[in-house]
């Protein structure tokens, strides 16, 4: 299984990543939630090179041009609700692609232990597409695996892109267990090293639906 951590490189995309974990400017939700959809910009472009391509001629004023573009179009899937800003980021880029939502939350048995929760789906069929399956946040890994689940009751993708800003070296060795490595990337702008005793990432960035949309009962 292929994973990249967009973290090993000196790119633009630290910028924002930086900015969405400082507390001095997290606070400020519509520059929170602009960065998310920057990341995502960023990564689906380079989600694209992984793309089949086909040649496309297109009349111009003064002459016909061929260029090479997308052969197919994505499906991508959001985790509700702190992954509809890195979904907008993707949707930027792959406008003409379908799109796939999933409810996942944490339901607390107390303070410290959890049930994950599905409760709604929004998909078109999946059979043969390329499914980018989205979420900020990759703790646990639990909700992934479960959303991806979930989404094969609309078929079986050809390949499945995992997503996240910030996952956790857990979570990442989680869903390389649970997904088919033979036909799944994982896309990480950042790894980070551990999770606390409330499966939070650390150093992470705190909680990104609130983050993004305001804090919840």
């Amino acid at each position: 299984m292929k994973i990249v951590d967009f973290s090993q490189n000196n790119t633009l995309l630290n910028q924002f990543l930086a900015e969405i974990r400082d507390v001095h400017i997290q606070g400020d939700s519509l520059r929170f939630r602009r960065n998310i959809e920057r990341i995502g910009e960023i990564m689906a472009y380079e989600i694209s090179r992984d793309f089949p391509y086909m040649p496309l001629t297109v009349q111009t004023p003064l002459a016909q041009a061929t260029e090479n573009v997308p052969a197919v179009q994505p499906v991508i899937a959001t985790i509700l609700r702190a992954g509809l800003p890195l979904h907008q980021g993707f949707l930027n880029y792959f406008d003409r692609a379908e799109n796939a939502f999933v409810s996942a939350y944490r339901k607390y048995v107390d303070a410290d232990h959890f049930d994950i929760h599905i409760e709604y789906i929004a998909s078109p069929r999946l059979d043969g597409k390329v499914l980018i399956q989205v979420d900020p946040m990759l703790a646990t890994g639990g909700s992934m695996e479960l959303a991806y689940r979930a989404l094969l009751t609309k078929g079986e993708p050809a390949h499945i892109h995992v997503v996240s800003v910030i996952a956790s070296r857990q979570a990442v060795e989680h869903v390389a267990k649970t997904l088919p490595a033979d036909k799944t990337t994982i896309w990480c702008a950042a790894i980070d090293p551990e999770l606390n005793a409330h499966s939070y990432i650390v150093p992470g960035l705190g909680d990104a639906g609130d983050l993004c949309y305001g804090e919840k009962e």
